[in-house]
């Protein structure tokens, strides 16, 4: 039997909260605990969760980032796999049915996520296929670009154990950052089924407060290879990207004069050479 915690980590998004927690309550499979994190909200959200979902767990903390949030989380997790919905995302009913069928079919897996549709402001888009998914032994193909959605994926938290939790010292590409640290260790499952609905678009993003992600990116590359745990076809892979994505963020330094930086990130390609 298949107990799942979900995990919404949540920050001023109360009128988006609201849809989310029913994709989770209207699904097909109910085995589950729902825990809701505010990280620091000040519209109101506590009082709104309270009253119209008093069952859910729900925690309250400072305002220290959706990291922070999604590992208390875990920590508060009675359940030993743990499922992960971002706040504006939704879930097609049978999301948990279909992906936990398929994770018993596939014993050996322990993570597992699915394809989705995209919502940029209310209207659906076409992925590119840069954004295709993958399953198997994907670490290489985790190294350009984020391959998996936080609101896709049910994990055991052996996983956790074995890899840590998500960096709270990244603002964004955390996500990013935890799968390198996975898909390095573990084979990875894939449900090629649409059953998460990501919505974009909107100002609150949190890729839309941070410019030039690729530092963000270039961090969690480094502190990969410090690790000095890669295999030697791995580490070759990591250095030949973290140089390109030095190079790509260069170019944007370059054009705002960040004369500081340049210097910077410059001497960065040097060390990788």
């Amino acid at each position: 039997m298949f107990n799942i915690s979900i995990i919404i980590p949540t920050y001023n998004r109360k009128s988006f909260l609201i849809h989310a927690i029913n994709s989770v309550l209207n699904q097909t499979y109910q085995n589950l605990e729902l825990i809701i994190i505010d990280d620091g909200s000040s519209d109101k959200t506590e009082n709104i969760i309270k009253k119209k979902y008093p069952k859910i767990k729900f925690y309250k903390q400072k305002n220290k980032g959706v990291s922070a949030a999604r590992n208390k989380g875990i920590k508060m997790a009675s359940c030993k796999w743990i499922a992960f919905l971002d706040s504006d995302d939704r879930w097609h009913p049978r999301k948990l049915e279909n992906q936990i069928n398929y994770l018993l079919t596939h014993p050996r897996y322990k993570i597992c996520h699915t394809d989705e549709i995209w919502i940029r402001k209310g209207i659906r888009i076409n992925q590119h296929k840069k954004h295709k998914k993958h399953g198997g032994h994907i670490f290489d193909k985790c190294l350009d670009l984020c391959r998996i959605s936080p609101s896709s994926v049910i994990i055991h938290k052996d996983i956790f154990n074995k890899v840590g939790l998500f960096n709270e010292k990244l603002p964004v590409c955390e996500d990013y950052d935890l799968w390198l640290r996975i898909a390095e260790k573990f084979p990875v499952l894939y449900l090629d089924e649409k059953l998460t609905i990501k919505y974009g678009g909107h100002l609150n993003q949190l890729s839309k407060k941070y410019w030039g992600m690729d530092r963000f990116r270039i961090i969690a590359l480094e502190n990969i290879i410090k690790k000095n745990f890669l295999l030697k076809k791995n580490k070759l892979l990591v250095k030949k990207i973290l140089k390109k994505k030095i190079n790509i963020y260069l170019q944007g330094l370059k054009k705002r004069n960040k004369k500081k930086e340049i210097i910077y990130y410059e001497n960065k390609v040097k060390k990788y050479d």
